[in-house]
């Protein structure tokens, strides 16, 4: 059972990049997904948010209006659609899924480095 996040890596400010959380070991058509980032030094932050349904969705205050989250139950994968990075977006991308029954799962990250 784990998530594997793909798609990090360097670019250049005002740039686009699209990260990939693809579950294995479970379904994820009912678990809340959610993408956390983290730097050295500071707290986990979340990112973004998309229900089991898929009908409803939550962003910080940060990324609002250039990062859109989403899933594709049919291939057990989310996704990160980040458009307009700033180097200030550059963090390890941490992809999480929680269940209404309690269970969570962790990825491991994808580095995302913003830079010129």
């Amino acid at each position: 059972v784990q998530l594997v996040e793909s798609g990090g890596g360097l670019v250049q400010p005002g740039g686009s990049r699209r990260l990939s959380c693809a579950a294995s070991g479970f379904t994820i058509i009912s678990y809340h997904m959610r993408w956390y980032r983290q730097t050295p030094g500071k707290e986990r932050e979340l990112v973004a948010g998309i229900t089991s349904a898929g009908t409803s969705t939550i962003y910080a205050d940060s990324v609002k209006g250039r990062f859109t989250i989403s899933r594709d139950n049919a291939e057990n994968t989310v996704y990160l659609q980040m458009n307009t990075l700033k180097p200030e977006d550059t963090a390890m991308y941490i992809c999480w899924g929680g269940s209404v029954r309690g269970s969570i799962y962790w990825g491991k990250g994808t580095l995302v480095t913003v830079s010129a």
